[in-house]
């Protein structure tokens, strides 16, 4: 998570690089066609963000390797290598000194990893930039790869797995569950700490290796932002000659997740918890596509995060205080608990369309998914009115002006526009994208990206029978209130409590929760 919060107005940065190539419709078996890859070629070139009035410097080394890349049966290589060149010592000092020289400068830096991108990200005062970047890019060219380091690092994967994932976030174990059930036997099934298994297999020679072949100079584009200098950025663009030359790699290929038919749930037994819900399906949509502000203005309606005028929020949180939120998704969103606006450097070529039901009692879980997925059939089949459509548009409109306030954001955004190949800034075009809109075009975006027949469910629950047989039941779901409602809420309520999920019980799978992410 960025930990900045300074405010500038920044200009346009126009990017240009090669575009991946466009998702595929599925064979007519069912099975899923190979996506082309993109060329691999790829514009190295830094990018720059100057903002004059801005006291700090802003900077990025986002190095094209992600969790995607990791070695099977060592889940987490690509993680636990990129923590140890942002949080392990150099061959000139080790952390806790690191650590101490960056204390007065008010200065740190962090680094995210995710499907397909690692990125080191760090800002400092101009007036201590000079020191502040020789620390800095000694990280990523003269890791020092300490034993002590390796294991430290290490368990706190491992306990981060085995503990906070499992037993201290529910809704993010849902989430992760997702795509695990989701993109199962392709490369982005596993979260990007790995499994516990794999991270358990790996060595310091592992790491050392994964740096020698994966951190190499084509494979960096180095970012700079704020009152930057020629010095501060010739220190950036230096640093590419001190990397380790081109290993022969070939490009990873995209996840073809299998097709999904009907719907598929995944019962995670977790003893004493209440339930949280995932459920979606993939899309075939990134920026740069046509469709893209379209689904974008369709999904904000649905369910924007952290927006109580969004439609699913006023269902089912607002009119019946079933959870905290419910929220719906057209690209990754991880940390949705901590997180108010859309994060950066999580470019993936393939998403997901999900929804996003917050922990509410398991009695009440039933109810709240067939609530959630009537929603999403009703607004495929009678789409967007023009009233909604113009309300969604204005908000947006305001809205997006808060996605980057900082200029390290804006560097995020400037590394996503160059991840998807766009030739324009998604930020600076996000406006203008959603004023081209019409209603048909947003209606023919729903009909054919969002499919509430084909979907799989994961429900993180202590009841997993109780879930499983009303899953199956054909009996109406019922629900009772601590304090009285509406007629039109009871009425409506009859209504969901009779809508078919149509789920076979041979499509139920139950998980035990320590096999999660296990291996």
């Amino acid at each position: 998570m960025r930990r900045y919060a300074l405010i500038f107005s920044i200009p346009a940065l126009v990017l240009l690089a090669c575009k991946p190539g466009p998702l595929v419709e599925p064979n007519d078996d069912g099975t899923a066609k190979a996506k082309p890859e993109p060329a691999p070629v790829f514009d190295n070139s830094s990018i720059e963000l100057a903002v004059p009035g801005d006291p700090s410097i802003s900077y990025a080394a986002w190095f094209r390797v992600g969790s995607q890349d990791d070695p099977p049966g060592k889940e987490g290589l690509a993680w636990l290598t990129a923590r140890m060149l942002a949080e392990g010592g150099t061959t000139s000092n080790s952390w806790q000194a690191i650590v101490e020289r960056l204390y007065p400068m008010a200065a740190s830096w962090g680094v995210d990893v995710d499907r397909e991108l690692s990125v080191v990200h760090g800002r400092s005062h101009v007036d201590t930039a000079a020191d502040y970047e020789a620390l800095l890019v000694q990280q990523w060219t003269a890791p020092a790869f300490d034993a002590l380091d390796f294991e430290r690092l290490r368990s706190e994967g491992l306990s981060y797995l085995e503990t906070s994932l499992r037993y201290s976030s529910d809704e993010e174990l849902g989430k992760a569950g997702l795509e695990w059930f989701v993109f199962s036997g392709t490369r982005y099934a596993h979260p990007p700490v790995g499994t516990v298994a794999g991270l358990s297999a790996i060595t310091l020679a592992d790491v050392r290796e994964f740096h020698r072949t994966h951190y190499t100079a084509d494979r960096v584009v180095f970012a700079i932002g704020g009152r930057f200098g020629d010095t501060s950025l010739g220190a950036l663009e230096a640093t590419r000659e001190r990397l380790l030359a081109a290993a022969p790699q070939p490009p990873t290929p995209a996840p073809t997740p299998a097709a999904i038919v009907g719907k598929q749930v995944l019962l995670i037994d977790k003893p004493g918890a209440d339930a949280s819900i995932s459920f979606g399906h993939p899309i075939e949509l990134l920026r740069g596509d046509p469709d893209f502000h379209a689904l974008w203005l369709a999904n904000s309606w649905l369910g924007e995060h952290r927006n109580s005028s969004s439609h699913l929020y006023q269902v089912i949180r607002e009119a019946r205080g079933l959870n905290y939120g419910d929220y719906s998704y057209i690209e990754a969103y991880p940390g949705g608990g901590y997180r108010q606006m859309p994060p950066t450097n999580v470019g993936r070529r393939s998403q997901l369309f999900q929804i996003w039901i917050r922990t509410l009692p398991n009695d009440q879980a039933v109810f709240a998914l067939k609530a959630a997925h009537r929603e999403l059939a009703t607004l495929i089949e009678r789409g967007m009115t023009a009233e909604e459509f113009e309300l969604t548009r204005e908000f947006l409109r305001k809205y997006a002006l808060h996605f980057a306030e900082t200029t390290d954001e804006r560097l995020g955004y400037a590394i996503d526009d160059r991840f998807y190949g766009l030739d324009h800034s998604h930020l600076d075009g996000f406006v203008a994208g959603l004023d081209a809109l019409t209603l048909d075009q947003v209606n023919t975006a729903i009909r054919k990206h969002l499919d509430p027949a084909n979907l799989k469910i994961v429900i993180v629950t202590g009841q997993t029978q109780q879930i499983r047989e009303q899953l199956l039941s054909s009996k109406p779901t019922t629900i009772t209130y601590a304090s009285p409602k509406s007629e039109a809420v009871l009425s409506e309520d009859r209504e969901i409590g009779g809508h078919a999920l149509g789920i076979a019980a041979e499509a139920i799978e139950v998980v035990a929760i320590d096999q999660m992410f296990a291996k």
